[in-house]
């Protein structure tokens, strides 16, 4: 039944993979994307601020009502990511303390809601990633609908099941997962840019001379 589904996800990006995108800036991940793709300001880390990586399990679940959420925990595989778009309502929880406890335990990589969670402060000392929008105390329904494993999308960022998700202080990002080793390689050659640039900072070496180039080849009068 459309809207009331269970699907299979197909395809899911390799844990070395994973690995490695764990040690880039998700700045520098967007950077080479054009900047043109984020899960929007609203999705902040409500964790202790360790980084996010992993395959995407999608859900999309009615406002307000965490039941396909909970099914997800079990159909989720270690390493993957549970991403949800609850339509970014904050008057209810989808996910808490107990459910961050057994996402953990089953290692998974993560958890993002696009709408509130409760248990703030316990989630907020963890070292488990949970993204979300915002917070509330009350808690969610279990009545459905909802489906699991259909493409979704969250602050006009679309995410399929079995894309890469990244997320840090800086906010959530999704890789298309066709995508992953062409952005991986451009997003490596981008943190070494920044890296030789910091050090030239450090060493009194930067040279801005590009600023003013820019300025007047937009017209400006310097």
């Amino acid at each position: 039944m459309i809207g009331f589904q269970i699907k299979k996800r197909h395809r899911a990006v390799e844990a070395s993979i994973v690995d490695r995108y764990k040690q880039l800036p998700v700045a520098n991940i967007s950077d080479v994307m054009s900047r043109m793709f984020a899960g929007g300001p609203d999705l902040r880390p409500m964790h202790n601020g360790t980084g996010l990586a992993g395959s995407a399990v999608t859900v999309r679940c009615r406002p307000g009502d965490n039941l396909l959420v909970h099914k997800a925990l079990e159909v989720a595989q270690a390493g993957d990511v549970i991403i949800v778009d609850a339509g970014g309502d904050l008057s209810n929880a989808i996910i808490g303390e107990i459910m961050v406890a057994y996402a953990k335990r089953r290692g998974l990589a993560g958890i993002v809601i696009n709408g509130a969670i409760r248990d703030s402060a316990v989630i907020r000392q963890g070292d488990f990633p949970v993204f979300a929008a915002g917070v509330t105390h009350r808690g969610p329904y279990k009545d459905g609908p909802g489906e699991i494993n259909v493409e979704i999308s969250i602050g006009g960022m679309v995410i399929e099941p079995g894309d890469l998700i990244v997320g840090d202080a800086d906010g959530l990002l999704c890789v298309p997962f066709d995508l992953v080793d062409e952005v991986y390689r451009e997003t490596v050659n981008k943190h070494e840019v920044e890296e030789r640039m910091l050090a030239d900072i450090a060493a009194g070496t930067y040279d801005s001379s590009w600023v003013d180039t820019r300025l007047a080849s937009l017209g400006c009068d310097l």
